[in-house]
């Protein structure tokens, strides 16, 4: 699966990884839920670097606000469903891409039917609302996926603190934090990777909301952040499927 137009495609990556690598990519399952600033990213350079087959997770439409962070966010995306465009977009990458896609909202119910429906060699978790993500991590240990999960990316500006590590280790992250506690409640093991940022919160950047987009509050972000923390996720499952053993 080099590329039907375009056999060297990954004629770069082969060079850096090596051919049996790059074929191991290309059998590769990742399934990929949120495709906002984090995991626009990631799912974008998981594609660039030869996965050969991705299921895609998002319900959203690009608002205006999306535009200084998320790839596919332009004045000419605004109020169009965020997964479309990325189908459209990861196709154009890579035709040769096995590519599966469901613009909705994860609840519970979908995420039982969804990781029941297909096998998957690796998951990321990029959802940016508790309950569901925390659901969602319940799942994935359940059925001993191998997953990995951002954490917070808004409210800080320094990629030099970013970093790879468990969840019970990570310091500064109010989203980790809260997703500790909801875990514990649920009785799930806090022992799994995250991307997080070590980076003190700008508390300042933080505001209430009106339960806009299921969020009680909205923080600050700037663009080199979530691209950064989608570089991180994506190196986690580049790097575990290559030392998977088949």
């Amino acid at each position: 699966m080099s590329g039907r137009r375009h056999p060297e495609v990954f004629n770069r990556t082969e060079m850096l990884i090596g051919e049996e690598h790059l074929s191991l990519l290309q059998r590769k399952h990742v399934l990929v839920v949120g495709l906002g600033g984090v995991g626009g990213y990631a799912v974008e350079l998981l594609v660039r670097s030869g996965v050969g087959e991705l299921t895609i997770v998002d319900s959203d439409t690009v608002q205006p606000s999306n535009i200084n962070r998320q790839i596919i966010a332009t004045h000419e995306t605004i109020g169009k469903p965020k997964a479309h465009l990325w189908e459209e977009r990861l196709r154009s990458i890579n035709p040769d891409l096995k590519l599966h896609v469901h613009e909705t909202f994860i609840r519970d119910e979908i995420t039982e039917h969804l990781l029941d429906a297909a096998h998957y060699d690796f998951a990321v978790d990029a959802i940016d609302t508790l309950s569901p993500k925390a659901h969602f991590i319940k799942s994935l240990q359940e059925r001993e996926i191998p997953f990995v999960s951002s954490m917070g990316a808004a409210a800080k500006i320094d990629p030099r603190e970013i970093k790879i590590g468990r969840i019970d280790k990570v310091i500064n992250c109010t989203l980790a934090r809260m997703m500790r506690k909801k875990l514990r409640k649920l009785g799930v093991p806090t022992k799994f990777r995250v991307v997080y940022s070590t980076e003190l919160p700008n508390r300042e950047s933080t505001v209430e909301t009106d339960g806009e987009q299921n969020k009680k509050s909205i923080s600050g972000t700037i663009a080199h952040m979530p691209a950064a923390f989608g570089c991180f996720v994506a190196y986690e499952v580049l790097n575990s499927l290559i030392n998977q053993q088949e």
